[in-house]
């Protein structure tokens, strides 16, 4: 059941929902600020602050709406926010990349992610936990045999499956990603 979903029948946020909902959405919304800020330290603080208020105003939020819409709208403003206050208290110029990233990119970054998401979901289980483990949590291979009571060689092995199986299912994806890479880049 989706963190969403969760939230959407309880009417309410526990914390293990909360933890839940910042693994699944911290890495995309770390690129997200990123891309706009052009800043990993300043991105990372923006996402920060973001659930910070979220969890502080948790029983005020209306959970009927999109929370992956009220996550990406929260950071997208937090971080033009940080330009605006950069360009006030500095003489550094707003970066031009700010103002490029218009809203027709937000929506395609936003519906790759979904499809990374929903790649990652169809993997056999066993295969996504240690694809997790790994990419998100930023586990070693070595770490995660531990944890998993397993061989580092069949860690390595089910990494490997679930990349394929990630390859085949976004292969059609790759030049909206490559696009995307190339266009916040410039």
């Amino acid at each position: 059941m989706t963190v969403e979903k969760r939230l959407d029948r309880a009417g309410e946020m526990d914390k293990q929902a909360f933890e839940k909902l910042f693994r699944e959405y911290f890495t995309p919304l770390m690129a997200f600020s990123r891309r706009i800020l052009g800043d990993e330290d300043n991105a990372r603080e923006v996402v920060h602050q973001v659930f910070i208020k979220l969890w502080e105003r948790r029983s005020q939020i209306d959970l009927s709406t999109s929370l992956k819409s009220y996550l990406f709208t929260a950071v997208n403003n937090r971080s033009l926010n940080v330009i605006r206050d950069r360009r006030k208290f500095s003489s550094e110029k707003v970066p031009e990349r700010a103002g490029e990233w218009d809203v027709s990119a937000q929506i395609e970054a936003m519906e790759l992610e979904e499809k990374i998401q929903a790649a990652i979901q169809i993997l056999p289980e066993r295969c996504r936990v240690i694809f997790e483990l790994n990419r998100f949590d930023g586990l070693k291979y070595s770490e995660i045999a531990s944890q998993l009571d397993i061989s580092v060689k069949t860690v390595e092995n089910q990494m490997s499956k679930a990349l394929k199986i990630l390859r085949e299912q976004l292969a059609r994806y790759l030049t909206i990603l490559l696009w995307l890479v190339l266009y916040t880049l410039n």
